[in-house]
């Protein structure tokens, strides 16, 4: 596919309309961050949600994937019905578990939604040495204008998620009143990347995180080793045990930065807090395994009017479950369809419910 015919106009921004959360209740049978960190990822469903994959053409001759979201046992919406980009995190696509429950959450609130997959998150390599990181905003961008293009008439808006959170939150303080979208949610956000990765390898269970991830982006480092060549340090980021070693070796080298510090310090959203225009809810645990709480721009965050921030203090990494065993509640998915739906006014569109 060619580069997508330029967009409409953004359009024009808009106060906030009022939006109270719902307070978060943790479910009594999964004490303690990890515990609703690790079980956000198993206890979400991964059924009812059908895609069509359509392959976006890059201007670098590379691919993006979006995956269009259809909800079993739900008719298709028209096209001007509000359209919502899901933004997955770190080494995630359009099969995470928390993007196929978003896609069912804004559907159930009279939206529509398309995933987005980071360049070599869709099932095959990209083509190009480079990958994607956490402040990768010009591929969220290509992506924003793809959709405004295709439908004029159709309220905008995003969710993003870990990373994917940090990169929304970057696009929306670079584009200030120029941004795509009408209204954003951003969950689980690494507002100081530096101070979250610090944080990761200063305890057990955050070297068990750490070696996850690593060891995907170790294995799709190799599967392009001619490709990249010396692009980067390989041989040390094939050691790497933590972001701070693979990020420095890798990530940072592939995408123009000189160095982890570089990266981490140019790329973190709490710097971009300020410049956001549009309608933005900011869904944050203060006990996030990821998250340094203390690096929370909690005040740049309260001086901004368009910014709604719900601190909880329990919830862990894109866990928010609440509910009883036979009968989860995936708290953060819910919150972010009903903020999307206060701020787009879905019901104005046919066939909503």
């Amino acid at each position: 596919m060619s580069r997508p015919d330029p967009a409409p106009a953004p359009p024009p921004a808009r106060p906030p309309a009022p939006f109270a959360p719902t307070p978060f209740r943790a479910a009594w049978w999964l004490p303690g961050a990890h515990a609703q960190t690790v079980a956000g990822k198993y206890l979400r469903p991964k059924t009812g949600v059908r895609y069509r994959r359509e392959r976006l053409e890059t201007p670098d001759g590379d691919f993006l994937d979006l995956d269009w979201a259809s909800i079993v046992g739900f008719p298709e919406l028209p096209d001007d019905a509000p359209l919502v980009v899901v933004v997955h995190g770190l080494e995630g696509s359009a099969q995470s578990a928390y993007v196929l429950e978003t896609c069912r959450m804004v559907r159930e609130r009279g939206m529509r939604a398309v995933a987005m997959n980071f360049r070599s998150c869709s099932g095959e390599p990209n083509r190009t040495a480079r990958f994607y990181h956490a402040g990768e905003t010009g591929d969220l961008a290509f992506v924003l204008d793809r959709c405004a293009a295709l439908f004029p008439r159709a309220p905008l808006a995003a969710v993003g998620f870990s990373l994917g959170a940090n990169m929304l939150l970057k696009h929306l303080g670079e584009q200030g009143d120029g941004a795509r979208v009408s209204a954003a949610v951003a969950v689980s956000v690494p507002f100081d990347l530096m101070a979250g990765a610090v944080k990761l390898d200063r305890s057990f269970m955050g070297r068990q995180y750490q070696g996850i991830f690593i060891r995907s982006l170790r294995r799709k480092l190799e599967e392009k080793r001619e490709l990249v060549g010396d692009g980067c340090d390989q041989p040390r980021a094939r050691k790497a045990r933590t972001f701070l070693e693979f990020d420095d070796a890798a990530t940072s080298r592939l995408h123009g930065f000189r160095d982890v510090e570089h990266y981490y310090s140019s790329q973190s959203s709490k710097s971009f807090v300020p410049g956001i225009r549009r309608p933005t809810l900011v869904l944050q645990s203060v006990d996030d395994p990821f998250v340094d709480e203390a690096a929370l721009p909690r005040e740049a965050i309260r001086a901004n009017p368009n910014l709604t921030a719900a601190f909880t203090e329990r919830g862990g990494h894109v866990g928010f479950i609440g509910g009883e065993p036979w009968a989860p509640v995936f708290w953060a998915e819910r919150e972010a369809a009903r903020f999307l739906a206060s701020q787009l006014d879905p019901g104005a569109a046919s066939g909503g419910r």
